[in-house]
C-alpha cells in the first residue's frame, strides 16, 4: 500500500484527539453554514420555551464538515448531557440498549455513521426514537419473551456520509433531517485563524488565505493543513505563517495548488497512464493505487468528481480533460465517445 496522503480521513487518536480540542462549543463560535445555523437556533429556541427536548436530528454531509461539532452544539444550547457512540460499535440489540437505558431525561445521544447501524439494531431503536420504549427479548426459543422498558425523554443525533444508506423507516422517524455543504474560501480562512489563536500560532490573513485555498472546502482538512505548516514555520520559518511560508510548506508536504494530494494525484495518474483514461471500475481503481474501495470513494472521488477532474459512467471512473491539464499531460486527439470536458 502507498503511503496515505496528507488529505486521507484518519483514525489516528493523536489526530483524532488534536480535532476535538479545535471543536466549537457554542453556536456563535461555529463558522460557516449560515442558513443551517439559523434553522438550528429556531429549534433550539422553540424547545428551551416549550421547555422539552429537541426533535430528533441527522446530519449528513462528506467528511470532516461538523457533524459531530453540531452535534456537541446542540447539546451544550439545550443544557443537555452529551453521549456519543458509532453504528460500527453497536453491533447487537443489547448495545444499543445498554447506551439507551443509561441515558437521563433530556440526554443527547449521538449516533455517528448511524447508517452503519445492523438492522436487527435498527429495529429496535424505532419504538426508543418513536415511543420512547425498547423492548428487550430475554431468553431463547420457546422460554424467550418480550420485555418493554420505559425511557426517558431524550434527543438522538445521527450522522451519516451516505444518506441514501440510511433505511426510509428510521429516516422519517428523524423530526429535522440537515445537510452541511462544503464551505467557501473566506470561512474556512476565518476556521484557519480561529485554530490558530487556540494553537497560539501567529498566522497572518494571506497565510489564512493560502491554506483555506488548499482545503477541499472542508475544515478538518483546513486544521490538518494548519497544523503541518505550523510544523514548517516553527523548524524551518520563523515561526509567523505568511503566504510564502504556507505555500512552501504545503508544496513539501504535496498538496499542489488546487488542493490535490498526492493519493489524489495516484488517482488521477492510474486512470490516464494504467487504464487509458478510463472508464475503469472502482474496486480495480482502488487496487491499482493501493487504497481501500471505500477510502477511495469516500476520501478522495467527492472532490475530484467536484472539480471536475472525474467523471462517474456506467462502466466506471473517466479522467476529464481537466485532469490532463492539471498533470500537464496531453488530452488524447481522438476522443470517439465525448468523454473528456
Amino acid at each position: 500500500m502507498r503511503d496515505e496522503g496528507l488529505l486521507a480521513t484518519t483514525t489516528d487518536p493523536e489526530d483524532i484527539q488534536f480535532e476535538a480540542g479545535l471543536r466549537p462549543r457554542q453556536m456563535d463560535e461555529f463558522i460557516g453554514q449560515p442558513e443551517l445555523k439559523e434553522r438550528l437556533a429556531i429549534l433550539i429556541e422553540a424547545a428551551l420555551q416549550r421547555g422539552e427536548s429537541i426533535d430528533h436530528t441527522l446530519f449528513s454531509g462528506p467528511p470532516g464538515l461538523g457533524k459531530t461539532s453540531l452535534a456537541g452544539i446542540l447539546a451544550n444550547e439545550m443544557g443537555s448531557n452529551f453521549r456519543a457512540t458509532s453504528g460500527p460499535a453497536l453491533e447487537r440489540p443489547g448495545d444499543l440498549a445498554a447506551v439507551i437505558t443509561n441515558l437521563d431525561a433530556g440526554d443527547l445521544l449521538f449516533i455517528d455513521e448511524i447508517h452503519r447501524l445492523p438492522r436487527q439494531v435498527e429495529e429496535v431503536l424505532y419504538p426508543a426514537m418513536e415511543d420512547f420504549q425498547l423492548d428487550i427479548v430475554v431468553g431463547k426459543g420457546p422460554a424467550a419473551r418480550s420485555i418493554r422498558l420505559e425511557l426517558p425523554r431524550f434527543t438522538l443525533v445521527g450522522a451519516t456520509t451516505r444518506v441514501g444508506r440510511v433505511a426510509p423507516p428510521l429516516r422519517d422517524r428523524f423530526g429535522y433531517v440537515a445537510r452541511l455543504d462544503y464551505y467557501d474560501d473566506s470561512d474556512l480562512a476565518e476556521i484557519v485563524k480561529r485554530a490558530a489563536g487556540i494553537l497560539d500560532a501567529d498566522v497572518r490573513p494571506d497565510g489564512a488565505t493560502a491554506i483555506a485555498s488548499r482545503s477541499r472546502g472542508t475544515p478538518r482538512i483546513a486544521n490538518r493543513l494548519l497544523r503541518r505548516v505550523r510544523d514548517y514555520a516553527t523548524v524551518r520559518g520563523d515561526g509567523v505563517i505568511n503566504e510564502a511560508t504556507a505555500r512552501k510548506a504545503l508544496e513539501i508536504f504535496e498538496v499542489d495548488a488546487r488542493g490535490l494530494d498526492k493519493v489524489d494525484r495516484y488517482i488521477l495518474e492510474a486512470i490516464i497512464e494504467k487504464f487509458h483514461g478510463g472508464p475503469v471500475g472502482l474496486s480495480t481503481l482502488a487496487i491499482a493505487v493501493g487504497e481501500e474501495t471505500e477510502t477511495v470513494e469516500d476520501a478522495y472521488e467527492p472532490f475530484l468528481l467536484q472539480e471536475g477532474l472525474i467523471q462517474r459512467t456506467p462502466r466506471g471512473r473517466v479522467a476529464t480533460r481537466n485532469a490532463y491539464v492539471h498533470l500537464g499531460l496531453e488530452p488524447p486527439a481522438d476522443d470517439p465517445q465525448g468523454r473528456l470536458i
